[in-house]
């Protein structure tokens, strides 16, 4: 039993460490129970902690995601920000369902667990709206590979997040077919794993994350109850103390060979319409599925503590409550249909127990060996404080860095292309599969058999009678939004746009992972301001819903605080998969154009960070621009051949990547282009794509792009890379030199 009532300033600041709450906090609690004339049970002080825990209120973010989040919506979203995964129309039959969760805390711990588990349970966020998961994403931003000095090292750390994602999502037969890597020193320690899943349903099939009917029975099925996972959300919302031995207690335990019948199972509850509500057992466990799932739906329940399956007999009833042991699912049904539900589980091979019901009341109760120990009210429970936290831009340090020019371009590109942030990414998504179910049309890779290169995105089929796809990519570009929250975000968001378009596809909705360090900094706090203002004009300009997202905070271990790193999933739909346009160049004698915008800087570029160059603004970008090519892109369709965005590398190594997809290479000359060789070669800023066009209709494609940027760089040749700019030749290799430079760049780490 917790003294509140009769605890000091000391005690108080004593217990609220132990349970993850502030001083101000236990003394919300100290009025409330004061008011109740009691102390809190052991139980009802281990739920509020979980409930008012940053990971589970948003009690530093929730008033600026209000702020600018709330109006993101368009005519065919049918679910945002409101259930546990997003709900957006694809057709008039189907939705598709998605979202992204971040994973950091655990990863750090326990890197293959904390990242089996990110998959898990995002798989089963994604089910609970009754949708059948098809593709999982994942975008992942590691410490130095060559680091040791860590609690782990950070190639163990890197090695065993892949091996907990390709683990568990090719053991449970759903395709990993997006994503991204970074590398940085500031991720060293704090690794950040970003995991999504997209799902499809028919749009009279979609469940939700609430339950309104009365005399209901609540279910959980799936796993057992254990010990593993208890605090998560506590341990997830605090600075990462690596020598904390209650840390990889925290982190749970993955089993897919029991979720993987289990999805069989809810999917076929549901389409006999035997589901009323449903809620993955995820972070806060029993503790904030029941609680957020009543309240949501404006009603409350009996609890009998008893009912629930346990891995250990002896778990104390608050244990019970506040674990996140994985795997498990929590639902209401009609008693009526239990009978029905019974079977469907004995068949598929899953436990489940009847845990309550529900019932009209304020107040949730909970039952334990025939004693009353809970007794709350839910809106006090699930509500939690809520902060408006101090802000304060950061102050620029306008230090000025001397940088000797290139003397040898062909040494410097092929030592800068193996680097980790610029090399092929064939040692980590080769160990996923990413053509389980036979849905991946456009895989991560394309190009000729041991010849491929990067897509731009990926592009599935969801549904087995139409030809609509859905393009998918994910990432960020995390230097730029640390010299300029906003526009850095831009940045991030306009990349992704790129890459819908490139593989033809129109962008349809944007999810958010948005991992920050300790908001208790007011520099951290106005960079993650700046960034939430930045999606929400981005939103409002490209006339693109925001439908899902994730706010993940404390992502710092000692002094060492990560990049701010908004990671953006984008969708979007393409009308016919056999349409598809893909980064490879086809054949000889093309002309090569760049059309949109390459702004005249090296801000935020893998060059600038290679060399050690320091800047301190990101340009504005001009969205009439990017709207146009995306319009004329749509246009000249029937003669484009292949596109590929410039992004991290410049245009460099665009032209590689599109050159090392099959045996065609290119012959450029930059000198119609602005700014000196290296800005040419090394920006990563703005709209800019190359195309090849089909040379016959060069003129009409022209035509088409009058209103933007459009400079014609060279043509596509044989087996070569030649750029030049100018006068000066930068680099004339075969195309195989370059790739092998290109290709083995992570082979000494993974």
């Amino acid at each position: 039993m917790y003294d509140i009532i009769n605890s000091d300033e000391r005690v108080l600041n004593s217990m609220g460490r132990d349970l993850g709450l502030t001083y101000d906090e236990m003394l919300m609690l100290k009025d409330y129970f004061k008011g109740m004339g009691r102390n809190p049970s052991d139980i009802e002080i281990q739920a509020i902690a979980q409930a008012w825990s940053e990971h589970s209120c948003y009690k530093s973010s929730k008033v600026y995601l209000k702020k600018y989040f709330l109006d993101l919506k368009s005519d065919y979203t049918i679910l945002t920000m409101e259930d546990d995964a997003a709900v957006v129309s694809f057709n008039d039959d189907y939705a598709y369902v998605v979202k992204m969760e971040s994973h950091n805390h655990p990863s750090a711990i326990e890197p293959y667990g904390g990242a089996a588990t990110g998959v898990g349970g995002i798989i089963r966020d994604v089910l609970c709206m009754g949708a059948q998961p098809v593709a999982l994403v994942d975008s992942l931003y590691f410490g130095n590979p060559d680091s040791n000095s860590g609690f782990l090292s950070e190639r163990f750390i890197l090695n065993n997040v892949v091996a907990g994602i390709r683990d568990y999502g090719n053991r449970m037969g759903i395709p990993t077919v997006s994503g991204s890597a970074e590398f940085d020193d500031r991720y060293n320690g704090m690794p950040l794993v970003n995991a999504g899943c997209i799902g499809i349903v028919r749009k009279d099939k979609v469940v939700r994350s609430r339950v309104t009917k009365l005399d209901d029975l609540l279910i959980v099925c799936g796993g057992r109850t254990g010990r593993d996972g208890i605090h998560g959300v506590n341990f997830a919302s605090k600075i990462l103390d690596e020598n904390d031995e209650n840390n990889r207690k925290a982190v749970q335990l993955g089993n897919p060979i029991i979720e993987e019948p289990l999805i069989h199972a809810v999917l076929e509850a549901n389409d006999l319409n035997l589901i009323d509500g449903m809620k993955d057992l995820g972070g806060g466990g029993l503790s904030s599925a029941v609680s957020e799932m009543l309240y949501a739906g404006n009603v409350s329940a009996v609890i009998d503590l008893n009912k629930v399956l346990l891995k250990d007999n002896k778990m104390d009833p608050w244990e019970i409550w506040v674990s996140e042991s994985q795997e498990r699912m929590f639902l209401a049904v009609d008693k009526s249909n239990l009978d029905k539900i019974e079977g469907i589980f004995k068949k598929w091979g899953i436990e489940y127990s009847v845990i309550g019901k529900t019932v009209k009341a304020d107040n949730l109760i909970i039952n334990y060996n025939n004693k009353r120990i809970m007794d709350m009210d839910l809106k006090f429970l699930v509500s939690g404080p809520l902060y408006s936290r101090n802000f304060k831009k950061p102050e620029a340090n306008m230090k000025k860095v001397e940088y000797k020019k290139i003397d040898n371009y062909k040494d410097f590109i092929l030592k800068f292309i193996g680097t980790p942030n610029l090399c092929s990414r064939f040692n980590i998504v080769r160990q996923y599969d990413f053509t389980v179910r036979g849905n991946t049309v456009l895989k991560p890779f394309t190009g000729n058999v041991n010849m491929e290169t990067h897509s731009d995105s990926t592009v599935i089929k969801p549904v087995e009678n139409s030809y609509a796809g859905l393009c998918i990519t994910s990432g960020s570009r995390p230097k730029m939004v640390d010299i300029d929250p906003y526009n850095g975000t831009i940045e991030t968001l306009i990349e992704a746009y790129k890459n819908i378009l490139c593989s033809d596809g129109d962008p349809h909705s944007i999810i958010d992972a948005l991992n920050f360090g300790n908001p208790e900094n007011p520099e951290t706090m106005y960079r993650f301001i700046e960034t939430v203002h930045a999606i929400s004009d981005f939103c409002k300009n490209m006339g693109l819903p925001l439908v899902s997202g994730n706010v993940s905070f404390y992502n710092e271990t000692g002094n060492n605080e990560i990049m701010p790193t908004p990671n953006i999933l984008m969708i979007g739909k393409i009308d016919d998969i056999r349409n598809i346009i893909t980064v490879e160049f086809k054949e000889e004698n093309n002309p090569v154009f760049i059309v949109g915008t390459l702004i005249n800087s090296l801000a935020g570029s893998e060059y600038a960070e290679y060399l050690n160059i320091n800047y301190y603004n990101i340009s504005n970008i001009n969205y009439n621009e990017l709207l146009n090519i995306k319009n004329h892109i749509k246009r000249s369709h029937n003669f484009i051949k292949a596109m590929h965005d410039v992004s991290s590398g410049g245009l460099l190594l665009t032209m590689l990547e599109m050159s090392f997809g099959n045996k065609i290479g290119i012959n450029a000359d930059l000198k119609n282009l602005d700014g000196d060789t290296d800005i040419k070669l090394f920006s990563e800023l703005g709209t800019s794509i190359v195309i090849e066009v089909d040379k016959k209709y060069e003129n009409e494609f022209i035509n088409n792009f009058q209103d933007v940027n459009i400079k014609k760089i060279g043509y596509t040749v044989k087996e070569n890379i030649i750029i030049k700019d100018n006068k000066t030749e930068i680099i004339n290799e075969k195309i195989i030199n370059l790739r092998n430079a290109w290709e083995h760049g992570l082979d000494k780490y993974i």
